[in-house]
């Protein structure tokens, strides 16, 4: 019980700590002080007067909305003895992974500087940024000469990395839990079995309305869509982060996602963000930056092939671009176990003061970055909006699928749920395609990595995107990629070869995703 008050206590003071820099905190205090000229506030009961103040006025919602986002992006807090980097990741072996796999991006991106004789960032000259301003809106129509440019790394390249990591407690992975996972990932994390997943998923169950399901044009709308429609607007109108939280795990009609989204992420639009934009876009305007080159090659590469986000491109330029130059994202380092690279005023090598963090976000792009913000596009159609509902989804949810940890959450985890599920559940499927060289996972790891954007259809992908917020969590993208092999099994236990398997799953476009889930976790036996 002790250690409970204690822990809370802790929790509230992170907390209060977080908000008291916040630009919500200087709101708060300035309505306190305009307050008291207001005739009911008494001397005598100051305290409770102001609160009921904040109550009326609907600022002690914002308040409650704030504290709701900060205990769903930041940890528990660990033992009040524990380092700071315990918090980043707990596990030593993890920590050292990151670490190695974070010189290796640095070595490709400074090899490449080398051999294009490339600086990391200059001062663009005047008449260049005047260009660069003029055409801010069309940058889809420059073309710049990018032949020489390479991604810094790709999904493979990363799950190389994952299939090699070892815990060296276990000698020669002698674990007795693990003698029997055939699978890539060999690494001891406890993950979940299907009951488990069914009680955290609950909402998904196959007696719960569904949207993805339920607004089918075989189900008259009075049966549910309508209604759930009647209960978001409600939640809308409440403006309460934890009530918009659980709604969206049924899923959320398309007219109301935008608002929806923004209310659980905790993002309103004040004056401050849009200037803040601003900035950014100036610092883009009279830097250019090597990454830039980067976010380019990969815009080219991914969104502007597909089908569903070519004609979002001058969106993605404009939102990645000040991605890259926001400091703000550095915040997030403080809980993700990787650390932003540093870079060096010429000449001063190693000495700290003349250190800063290249890029500015300390967040280098890979292939297949843009993806995370191209689906955005369909629902924000302001640059600074889409801006920030994107920087929110990255430093609360998409940073895990880049960085070797062993959160829940985490890419490691996920693939290892995901063969978990596989071998336990599918064990003939499984072993077939172990058998002939086409191991799963070499086949899912880029869908989770981009959390199936790119891959799925866009109402598709926004349905499980849903899922995503309200629960807080990525595991549901094991989950589906589990699903969508057990969909194919028939045809996968024909496949003779990994190329073959790759054809049968070539094409996700035509999945619907919620009753794949509902299928996989509640009409399979356990």
């Amino acid at each position: 019980m002790l250690q409970e008050e204690s822990d809370l206590s802790l929790i509230i003071a992170q907390i209060v700590q977080k908000l008291k820099g916040s630009n919500l905190y200087a709101q708060l205090e300035r309505q306190a002080w305009a307050s008291l000229q207001r005739p009911e506030i008494k001397l005598e009961s100051l305290k409770e007067d102001i609160k009921e103040f904040f109550k009326v006025s609907g600022w002690e919602k914002k308040l409650q909305n704030a504290v709701y986002s900060e205990l769903n992006v930041y940890p528990l807090p660990s033992h009040p003895a524990a380092p700071p980097e315990h918090l980043k990741e707990p596990l030593v072996y993890m920590r050292k992974a990151q670490g190695s796999w974070e010189k290796r991006i640095l070595k490709s991106l400074n090899s490449m500087c080398t051999e294009l004789s490339i600086p990391l960032a200059r001062k663009r000259p005047v008449g260049e940024q005047k260009e660069l301003l003029n055409k801010w809106n069309e940058m889809g129509t420059d073309e710049p000469d990018l032949s020489l440019f390479r991604p810094v790394y790709a999904p493979k390249d990363f799950l190389e990395v994952l299939i090699n990591l070892r815990n060296p407690n276990y000698e020669n992975g002698d674990s007795l839990s693990f003698r029997t996972h055939l699978g890539l990932i060999q690494v001891p994390l406890k993950v979940k079995d299907i009951p488990e997943l069914k009680e955290c998923f609950a909402e998904l169950g196959l007696n719960t309305g569904q949207l993805g399901i339920d607004d089918s044009t075989q189900v008259p709308p009075e049966l549910f869509e309508n209604e759930h429609v009647r209960i978001g607007q409600k939640v809308l109108a409440e403006q309460d982060s934890a009530a918009a939280q659980q709604y969206i795990r049924q899923g959320s009609p398309t007219a109301l996602r935008a608002e929806l989204w923004a209310l659980i992420l905790n993002i309103s639009s004040q004056p401050e963000d849009i200037l803040y934009y601003e900035q950014l876009k100036m610092n883009v305007i009279q830097h250019d930056l090597l990454v830039d080159s980067l976010i380019y090659k990969d815009v080219k590469l991914t969104a502007s092939n597909d089908d569903y986000y070519f004609v979002f491109e001058d969106y993605l330029y404009q939102v990645l671009l000040c991605f890259s130059r926001d400091t703000s994202v550095l915040g997030h380092f403080a809980y993700n176990s990787a650390s932003p690279p540093k870079s060096y005023i010429r000449g001063k090598l190693g000495l700290e003061e003349y250190a800063v963090f290249y890029p500015p976000n300390g967040v280098i792009p890979f292939h297949g970055f843009s993806m995370y913000v191209a689906p955005l596009c369909f629902l924000y159609h302001e640059p600074y909006k889409l801006y920030q509902i994107f920087r929110e989804m990255y430093v609360r949810f998409f940073f895990r699928l880049h960085s070797i940890s062993s959160h829940p959450s985490g890419i490691v985890s996920l693939c290892l749920l995901f063969e978990t599920l596989l071998q336990t559940y599918l064990p003939q499927l499984f072993y077939h395609l172990r058998e002939i060289g086409a191991q799963p996972l070499r086949i899912s790891f880029k869908w989770m990595v981009r959390a199936f954007s790119g891959y799925l259809a866009t109402d598709q992908l926004l349905l499980l995107w849903d899922r995503i917020l309200g629960y807080n969590s990525l595991e549901i993208l094991a989950v589906l990629a589990a699903a969508v092999f057990a969909f194919r099994a028939v045809n996968l236990m024909e496949v003779t070869s990994l190329a073959a398997a790759e054809a049968v799953l070539a094409d996700l476009s035509t999945l619907k995703v919620m009753p794949l889930l509902q299928i996989f976790l509640f009409a399979t036996v356990t």
